[in-house]
């Protein structure tokens, strides 16, 4: 009974694999296609993604997400960082009570958020455009950021900093040197949260941008319902990107983290 049970288990976790990565494995395999047929395989061929870079609303699409994301990422990263270290060590009912705050914009479904953003920029009469996306975007990634490094901060020993400035570190010092070290996994996966949230936003990008101005979502969005394998191309370029980033973000710190053991191996 028990085999069977873990027979169906493991069924089960084949099933949910292929529901999230066929679609995508489906989408790479079409963009080598030589053909605009989407479901017959015609041949091998590059077409796709050389017609893609010589595609200027497709290049001006990437320039303004890759643009606004890494913008939105390293200010709400320094934002939510900062937020995150100003909480923990404040009062508790303050805390709480910002800690609810901050949970708003992700229980929020994204319309309701992108429709508030754009009564905002509207009533103060702000030109929407690059500039609002990115601080719309800037402004739904911080509470990623800060619910990431919380944790971190909850398990740091409280007494840290406070021996640093007995060792006569400066304030400054004190958190460069002792506590964002200790902290700084929370911090890589709350910038690598803001990227990837940044990045594949549609709803909000299409309230607060401006004419002229489509990021990779929108220009897909727009060209979905015709037979363009160039978006395929596009879609199988990103899913490079993100599994290149994904290995060099795990396995770096593996190999340093060998590279110390063996070291250390060698002191003794």
């Amino acid at each position: 009974m028990e085999q069977k049970t873990k027979h169906y288990e493991k069924l089960f976790l084949v099933l949910v694999f292929l529901f999230f990565y066929l679609p995508i494995i489906y989408v790479v395999f079409f963009s080598f296609n030589s053909s605009k047929s989407l479901s017959t395989f015609t041949g091998f061929s590059l077409q796709w993604y050389e017609k893609m870079f010589k595609n200027r609303t497709i290049m001006e699409s990437i320039w303004y997400t890759v643009s606004c994301a890494v913008i939105a990422t390293v200010v709400s990263t320094v934002v939510g960082t900062i937020t995150a270290i100003g909480l923990s060590k404040s009062k508790k009912a303050l805390r709480e009570a910002i800690n609810q705050v901050n949970n708003l914009p992700m229980l929020n479904p994204d319309i309701v958020t992108a429709i508030g953003f754009m009564l905002l920029f509207t009533s103060l009469r702000i030109k929407t455009g690059f500039t609002t996306m990115v601080l719309a975007h800037i402004a739904f990634c911080i509470p990623y950021v800060v619910l990431s490094i919380m944790p971190k901060l909850r398990t740091l020993d409280p007494n840290l900093a406070e021996a640093a400035l007995d060792l006569g570190c400066t304030p400054l010092q004190a958190l460069w040197k002792v506590i964002i070290p200790q902290i700084r996994p929370g911090i890589v996966s709350g910038a690598l949260i803001a990227f990837s949230m940044s990045f594949d936003d549609f709803v909000i990008s299409l309230f607060t941008t401006g004419p002229g101005i489509n990021n990779i979502s929108i220009y897909v969005y727009a060209n979905v319902k015709r037979v363009n394998p160039t978006i395929n191309a596009l879609s199988a370029i990103i899913v490079y990107v993100i599994t290149i980033v994904l290995v060099l973000v795990n396995v770096v710190p593996m190999i340093r983290e060998r590279k110390s053991k063996k070291n250390e191996q060698l002191i003794r």
